[in-house]
């Protein structure tokens, strides 16, 4: 089955492609240039047949068979308790922001488990591994970002430090999208924030490139930026 859906992925790869996602991924030398709407179709397709022994034997020779394999766990239909030992087992293999941010956009099963889901996210907030942090930050800004959970969320984000490029832009990205969502609580909370200055400056760039931020909230946003 590994050798099979292999195939059909080097089947699938476009060179064109391949050159431009490269260039989004530097540090990526595996990527044979797949679409991510047929990896999604070849995902949803897996999740309907023998997944488990896909998951179990999977070697990865390719950046999509990555992708591919973390897509699988958004579309499979079992108990969330097996879903998330799957995802245990698969956020070590992490180590880009598109494999990260793909992963967690499809884990859409969070919707009706919240609590739990919450609760399962906090090691990895406190982690110190740069890609369970962006793991754990956008699936915050994914699923999170309510009124249930706004101030919980501004506490988790508040209290991150990891040298990380990639975990400081997701916190960054979330904010922005608290911001977004809740601006009052968010300017109350960037007031005090304990962020450091990269960060806090990257949320605010963030928060005036919206197209969601009116005009004379992007101006109060552009005076709090730190020198």
């Amino acid at each position: 089955m590994n050798n099979s859906i292999r195939e059909t992925l080097e089947g699938m790869a476009e060179p064109t492609y391949q050159q431009f996602s490269a260039a989004l991924l530097p540090n990526v030398d595996n990527l044979l240039g797949v679409r991510l709407p047929l990896l999604r179709k070849l995902a949803q397709k897996i999740a309907k047949e023998d997944w488990r022994s896909y998951l179990k034997s999977a070697d990865v020779c390719y950046f999509e068979e990555t992708m591919l394999q973390g897509m699988i766990l958004g579309y499979v239909r079992t108990d969330v308790e097996e879903i998330l030992s799957y995802v245990v087992e698969f956020v070590p293999r992490i180590d880009n922001w598109s494999v990260c941010d793909s992963f967690c956009s499809g884990l859409k099963f969070t919707k009706n488990h919240k609590e739990l889901v919450w609760n399962f996210l906090q090691p990895y907030l406190v982690s110190t591994k740069e890609y369970e942090i962006r793991f754990g930050v956008v699936m915050l800004l994914s699923f999170f970002i309510e009124e249930e959970y706004i101030d919980p969320v501004l506490l988790r984000l508040n209290s991150l430090q990891h040298e990380g490029y990639y975990a400081k832009m997701a916190v960054a990205w979330a904010l922005s999208l608290c911001y977004v969502k809740f601006p009052e609580t968010t300017w109350g909370y960037l007031q005090s924030s304990q962020l450091d200055t990269f960060t806090y400056n990257k949320a605010l760039q963030k928060i005036t490139e919206s197209y969601r931020v009116d005009a004379e909230s992007k101006i109060k946003i552009r005076s709090m930026r730190r020198k």
